[in-house]
């Protein structure tokens, strides 16, 4: 047997789920998006997904886009202090603090949230017990605010990982020269570490943002009303109607908002290659 066959043999089971599990299901995903009820195709479920969706369309990405910038500089903040804090006590407990939320479903994150972030939740119990404030003044965050909390809480100790992880292995020389010459550490961590570690910075907001536009839980528990999140609108057009081709569109929607981003990952990884 040759080699090239042989090597063929081996990768076949592999080829075999990537073709069954991920290539097949979203070619009848795509194909779906495009029948029509009388059997033939045509734009009739993408006319019908705009109509209806185009607030959650803009609604998901604004809030992707707002949680994966908070989620960026929550993480710059962290492995900044974890590469330049001068308190190894702090240093030491903030290492063990903030990769807790990585092991928590995203339901879990929702249920959590959803008690916590309630009008008559631990939040405002806590700021009504303390004196920071009334009864009456005190509101529910279960809306679009809710959302981005959950996003990035749960997500950022993922980021903050791979960056932490990059600041540690930059050239401490460039570090210490920069002090040398009087820079504080805040302009250290940004003209200095930010820099060089921007690709992994990137590559993580980019898995981060395909991953919560994939998120259904947490919409779903956090909120409830119109306008949210696609995925909540993919399920409820399967659940109540029936609708698959509306869905099968809806995702379709989402599969090129998640490739607009994951473009530039590949861009890159092609770049770093070349």
């Amino acid at each position: 047997m040759s080699r090239r066959l042989l090597g063929l043999l081996l990768v076949l089971p592999a080829l075999a789920v990537i073709a069954f599990l991920f290539i097949l299901p979203l070619v009848m995903s795509a194909v779906g998006a495009f029948r029509v009820e009388d059997g033939g195709f045509g734009w009739h479920n993408f006319y019908k997904t705009f109509d209806l969706y185009t607030k959650d369309i803009v609604f998901s990405v604004v809030i992707i886009t707002i949680s994966a910038i908070l989620i960026g500089l929550a993480s710059v903040a962290i492995g900044g202090y974890l590469t330049l804090g001068e308190h190894p006590v702090a240093v030491a407990i903030l290492r063990w603090l903030y990769r807790w939320p990585m092991f928590i479903p995203f339901i879990v994150v929702g249920q959590i949230l959803r008690t916590f972030l309630a009008k008559s939740g631990l939040m405002n119990s806590t700021l009504i017990s303390l004196g920071l404030l009334t009864p009456i003044d005190a509101q529910s965050y279960l809306d679009w605010r809710g959302i981005v909390i959950a996003f990035v809480w749960k997500q950022t100790p993922f980021v903050a990982l791979l960056v932490a992880g990059a600041m540690a292995s930059v050239n401490r020389d460039t570090i210490e020269a920069a002090r040398n010459l009087g820079a504080s550490r805040l302009r250290i961590l940004f003209e200095v570490l930010v820099p060089q570690v921007s690709v992994t910075l990137t590559v993580g907001l980019i898995l981060s943002f395909v991953t919560m536009m994939s998120v259904l839980s947490v919409p779903l528990m956090i909120n409830a009303q119109s306008p949210t999140m696609l995925t909540a609108d993919i399920a409820f057009r399967v659940n109540a109607y029936g609708d698959y081709g509306v869905a099968n569109a809806l995702g379709l929607v989402s599969l090129v908002l998640a490739s607009s981003v994951a473009w530039i990952y590949l861009r890159q990884s092609l770049k770093e290659r070349a």
